[in-house]
């Protein structure tokens, strides 16, 4: 039989995405304009977030190629057999399938779209080494321009109906929350603790979601020594009464990262585990209150790192103290560019959306040795920012046992 390169897979109707056809189009809008400004006459995106940002499709690649090409005319998911007619349901616009009866058919397919001897945007962040050689090869570009940074910064500003879906999911961390502040008491293990919390989450987003597709939901529950981290993975440790605890929820909406973060403690703690817990809720507080239209991402760090400093604490901060909301995950997407960090300039502006997470790691055989840690997602408006977490932070409601 005569095997194709590629071919076109529809199957069955097409499915409700996440957003309306014409925020997808808001969008590629937005990309024709980079397109224009950079003097690029196609687009091939290789990233898991700005293929979901643009089409709605995001693919699970174990090890695949995918891609999302965009001309001036068109926009087409290039994804793998393997899916069958899966990516061409979720996704908007048009899709063709690449198969592996011959190696590179994935360029070819891009190639029947993108066309030959052209001026080609990329991402230079996320296209490999050999991605590019077969890109090269089998396109033989005239010119290639990295457009990775112009869309992150198009990224960087929601629109009204992405706030809405990311306030969504700051409501279902919080249940998330709630949920495992039930499950903790003494003997428990952190494993049983996190399930909890990912069970409760993921029932209440198929609620609230019921056409989604439901992925990559996640708690890291954190206990004594393990709290050192903030991403440290869950174990099978039993709860002692004093333990320091570290909460965090992430549900996952259709490629949206939500967090909820917030340091507890089993049992009453001792002086000094109150001081730097109560420290690291006043720099919370300070960060939320400098989140405003203006200021630069380096002042607002500057602002905390000063509160810190006052009370000899700035050398035990681990990381910066917020970043970007949107299309990401811990395995893709980052918006680099809105982060609380003292080499980020980026001023705020309304539409972004942000965490202020303030994280304070004392080494074991210090007094308060631990990691105490608290975050709130806040949308920039007009007249300041709105705090969208709700679940409480501090020691009154989260000294439990």
């Amino acid at each position: 039989m005569q095997r194709p390169d590629f071919y076109h897979c529809p199957n069955g109707d097409k499915a409700p995405l996440p957003f309306a056809a014409a925020e997808y189009e808001a969008r590629l809008a937005g990309l024709r304009a980079i397109m224009r400004e950079a003097e690029v006459e196609v687009c091939v995106l290789t990233s898991m977030h700005n293929i979901a940002y643009y089409s709605g499709f995001l693919y699970c690649a174990f090890g695949r190629p995918y891609g999302l090409v965009v001309t001036f005319e068109a926009d087409v998911v290039v994804s793998a057999g393997i899916d069958s007619g899966q990516p061409w349901r979720r996704c908007h616009g048009e899709q063709i399938t690449y198969t592996d009866w011959r190696r590179d058919n994935f360029w070819r397919a891009v190639g029947h779209v993108a066309g030959t001897n052209r001026r080609i945007g990329i991402e230079a962040d996320h296209l490999t080494v050999a991605g590019r050689a077969a890109l090269d090869s089998l396109l033989a570009p005239v010119g290639v321009t990295d457009i990775a940074p112009a869309t992150m910064r198009q990224r960087m500003l929601k629109s009204p109906a992405e706030i809405g879906l990311i306030r969504a999911g700051a409501e279902v961390a919080d249940v998330g929350g709630y949920a495992i502040r039930e499950a903790v008491r003494e003997g428990t293990r952190e494993i049983d603790v996190a399930m909890a919390g990912r069970d409760a989450m993921e029932l209440e987003i198929a609620a609230r979601f019921p056409e989604a597709e439901y992925r990559d939901t996640w708690v890291w529950f954190q206990s004594g020594l393990n709290t050192d981290g903030a991403h440290n993975p869950v174990t099978g440790r039993q709860l002692r009464h004093g333990d320091l605890l570290s909460l965090n929820t992430f549900p996952m909406i259709s490629g949206y990262y939500t967090a909820l973060e917030r340091t507890l403690h089993l049992g009453e703690p001792d002086a000094a585990t109150a001081a730097i817990w109560d420290a690291n809720v006043g720099a919370h507080e300070l960060g939320i209150s400098l989140l405003k239209p203006g200021a630069s991402c380096a002042e607002v760090t500057e602002g905390i790192n000063t509160f810190f400093a006052e009370r000899d604490l700035l050398q035990y901060r681990t990381f910066g103290y917020g970043h970007s909301f949107g299309v990401l995950s811990h395995y893709y997407g980052r918006e680099a560019g809105l982060e609380l960090r003292e080499d980020i300039d980026t001023r705020l502006e309304p539409g972004m959306v942000i965490s202020m997470e303030p994280m304070l790691t004392l080494p074991e055989g210090l007094p308060g040795a631990g990691g105490y840690r608290e975050h709130d997602i806040l949308v920039i408006t007009e007249a300041g920012a709105e705090n969208i977490t709700g679940y409480p932070y501090g020691r009154d409601f989260n000294t439990l046992g």
